[in-house]
């Protein structure tokens, strides 16, 4: 934590209290192309029949 004069600058992971891994990213990108390969299935294997 820094002060300068009446403002109180602090870092990301002061002011949240934790450390914020990356895993919320990899998390999101899988669970989309999860989301698209089964919305494809979904579409293409009807199709096919």
């Amino acid at each position: 934590m820094e002060r300068q004069g009446d403002e109180v600058h602090v870092t990301e992971e002061e002011a949240t209290g934790a450390v914020k891994p990356h895993v919320g990213r990899w998390v999101l990108g899988i669970s989309v192309l999860l989301a698209v390969i089964a919305m494809s299935l979904v579409w293409i294997i009807p199709a096919l029949a």
